[in-house]
């Protein structure tokens, strides 16, 4: 017992240094980032107006996150240390959701450092986007429909699919998330909901309305959006085929725990963008493997929304990593499930995929903390450098640069104001 009670104490240890880490990236000058930029711009046309034909007023983008800068602005607390801060608290709050839905079966220190040492995590809780307030509400509303499938209350039921409709708010993925809670709710009465079609048609021809409701104002829900992205993506020379090759390659993204980019200086761009889809297609197929054939503890709803969420990521038709951390939370957690390999040859490689993996986040969260504390060393590799005139000019009083040529006043105003 003892060994055991010394691993948890440094396991506590470390999480508390990560998180501390965490904690220091508040300091961070605001990292602009192109739809970033989108959600001040949106932000800004509701607070204080815009020409209806601005690209602002025709943005197609969810006001869930919207809302909270707006809500901020009139508080006065609209800059980096507090966006981050928020970014933060809704990531500890998602993780910790995900502990009380998975329970006993969780292995809760493997699961935090999946996610916390995972670099799109890390990158992506520094930056004023919906990422991390999407993780938030989304755990809790699966948490809570789970809840209601142990206790029968209504009440968590109702609070299920509030939080689901804050998360759809939020990210227009969340449709996944409202079309897994239905499928939970069908699964959790299937007998009942079989007898109740079979002998009462009302039920159908409401299921039936709110689909023409939807249909009907798919514009106001943003939804009319993805038709005209497909079409002018597909008009770009986009493909199915080159869609599926891109998500998977973000599967090995994420699952190596390093961005592709990193590859290229060392190994030719299409050699590592074959690899990175082969790894991609067997770490899918593994996971698959584990939550749907493998027997295990996962819920019913968790399953649900990955399998909706999955099928609606493969149809999106743009290449990012960031795309798969709402669901990563849950991929960790299933992976948490698994006991380590007793055969040698096994334990031995998951040992040392494990310590890569563990390095390869230490190594990002302490980049991304270094680059939080070193003005200079931010400007120029946030965005890889797209916005780097706009910081040196607010920052240093100029661009530092001698190739300076234009200043993006959008981002420019968005650096003086919320910094």
């Amino acid at each position: 017992m003892i060994p055991a009670s010394r691993d948890s104490r440094w396991l506590k240890v470390a999480i508390y240094v990560l998180a501390s880490l965490y904690l220091l990236n508040c300091l961070t000058p605001i990292r602009l980032h192109v739809d970033m930029v989108r959600y001040f711009l949106i932000k800004d046309c509701i607070e204080y107006g815009c020409p209806p034909d601005s690209d602002a007023a025709k943005d197609y983008m969810p006001y869930g996150y919207t809302a909270l800068l707006l809500l901020l602005s009139k508080l006065r607390l609209l800059h980096s240390f507090v966006l981050v801060l928020i970014n933060i608290l809704y990531l500890a709050g998602g993780l910790w959701m995900v502990k009380k839905l998975f329970g006993e079966t969780l292995r809760p220190y493997a699961m935090l450092f999946i996610v916390l040492l995972n670099w799109t995590v890390i990158k992506y809780v520094t930056h004023p986007m919906s990422e991390m307030q999407y993780v938030f509400f989304s755990m809790c509303s699966l948490y809570f429909f789970h809840r209601y499938t142990k206790d029968k209350r209504v009440v968590s039921l109702v609070v299920a699919f509030a939080l689901g409709g804050l998360a759809f708010l939020t990210r227009s993925v969340g449709i996944s998330l409202m079309a897994a809670l239905i499928a939970g709710l069908v699964w959790q009465y299937r007998e009942a909901v079989m007898k109740l079609l079979l002998r009462n048609k009302v039920y159908v021809v409401a299921i039936f309305g709110v689909i023409v409701v939807v249909l009907i104002f798919s514009k106001q829900l943003g939804l009319d959006h993805y038709t005209g992205v497909f079409t002018k993506q597909f008009q770009k020379g986009v493909t199915f085929a080159a869609m599926i090759k891109w998500h998977f390659a973000e599967w090995s993204e994420v699952g190596f725990n390093t961005s592709i980019v990193k590859i290229f200086p060392y190994v030719p761009s299409a050699a590592a963008k074959l690899v990175f889809t082969i790894t991609g297609v067997l770490f899918f197929a593994g996971f698959g493997w584990v939550l749907y054939i493998r027997k295990n503890n996962v819920p019913f709803i968790v399953k649900a929304y990955l399998a909706f969420y999955t099928v609606l990521m493969f149809d999106w038709p743009f290449y990012d990593p960031r795309f798969w951390i709402p669901v990563l939370p849950l991929i960790a957690a299933v992976i948490a499930q698994l006991p380590l390999p007793k055969a040698r040859t096994p334990r031995i490689l998951a040992t040392v995929f494990c310590a890569a993996y563990i390095m390869l986040g230490v190594v990002a969260v302490g980049y991304m903390t270094y680059t939080s504390l070193n003005k200079k060393v931010m400007v120029r590799t946030q965005a890889n450098g797209v916005y780097r005139n706009e910081y040196e000019t607010v920052l240093f009083g100029k661009p530092l640069s001698d190739t300076a040529r234009h200043i993006d006043p959008d981002a420019l105003s968005i650096i003086k104001r919320y910094n």
